[in-house]
């Protein structure tokens, strides 16, 4: 088994948010919006009449972004050209500034701002271009995982990449989701089914899933090893979606002791042992980034 460049390594991860001033500014921007709403609902409380509903404002804003802050971290990794880079970044940027605008100022006006049954047509309007930045950031998303899909010569960095290649099946997952809630005008489905959570934890995967690559990257197991985990932990993850996906199609509510409930539970709980090992072995002491004794393994 060949060694790893521990120069490269480092070089790589050190590339992470690299030349991705803008977009980390506008992700920080939605954690302080999310602040501010979570400091309007201590003092206030969250409903405006008559739709608005500051928690929504909260919970929009920061998942947002965090997803922006996201792909500020892996953007630089993605071997584009400067030019299409470029392209991504911006398709990102005005995205989240509209929806940021949209989402915080309609429901500070009590409007919702995607399903009014009050608005005017200008409201109507604003939905509707929402709707419509929804799909720029579904796009600018699926660019930026192509390229990934088809990077090669990244053994160094595997585990890392092959994490994000599962976050971003993930990723689309989420935008099912969301597309759905378009479709129907709401998060609820069936008797009980609420879209939201597949929403939610297929977006968290770009959070979730990275960290266990980067984790099990910087750790200085055996290379094959550490491909078997990160596939373990993501392939949990993602079961964990199938079987949200699955019960909230059929119409159910996930808090509910029936099996797909539980098989959701058990792949998450999967997922977090996964992680919480390649935390210990990374906090062990054994990390590319510190000498260690004996010949070094690689992770190509």
């Amino acid at each position: 088994m060949t060694g790893v460049n521990h120069n490269t390594v480092r070089y790589m991860v050190g590339k992470l948010f690299a030349g991705e001033r803008l977009l980390v500014m506008v992700g920080l921007l939605g954690l302080v919006l999310a602040a501010i709403s979570a400091l309007y609902i201590g003092f206030n409380g969250a409903t405006i009449l008559p739709e608005g509903n500051i928690e929504s404002v909260f919970s929009f804003d920061a998942a947002l972004g965090l997803f922006a802050l996201s792909i500020a971290a892996i953007m630089p990794l993605a071997n584009l050209s400067s030019r299409n880079r470029a392209i991504i970044r911006w398709l990102f940027i005005q995205s989240a500034l509209y929806a940021y605008a949209v989402e915080t100022i309609q429901h500070f006006r009590g409007i919702n701002p995607r399903f009014s049954e009050v608005g005017t047509t200008a409201d109507t309007i604003f939905g509707a271009l929402f709707g419509l930045e929804s799909f720029v950031l579904i796009i600018a998303t699926v660019l930026l995982a192509i390229s990934f899909f088809r990077r090669r010569g990244y053994e160094a960095l595997k585990p890392l990449v092959l994490s994000i290649r599962y976050a971003f099946v993930s990723t689309m997952a989420a935008f099912a989701g969301g597309i759905w809630m378009i479709a129907l005008q709401s998060r609820y489905t069936g008797d009980a089914g609420n879209l939201i959570v597949l929403h939610g934890l297929g977006f968290h995967a770009l959070q979730a899933l990275p960290l266990l690559g980067w984790l099990l990257m910087r750790s200085n197991m055996d290379a094959k090893i550490t491909h078997r985990w990160v596939h373990i932990g993501s392939i949990s993850w993602t079961l964990a979606i199938l079987f949200v996906a699955i019960q909230t199609v059929l119409g159910r509510t996930l808090f509910e002791l029936t099996l797909l409930p539980i098989l959701s539970l058990v792949m998450l709980l999967a997922w977090l042992s996964v992680a919480a090992v390649s935390a210990r072995k990374f906090l062990s002491g054994e990390s590319l980034f510190k000498p260690s004794k004996g010949k070094d393994r690689g992770l190509s």
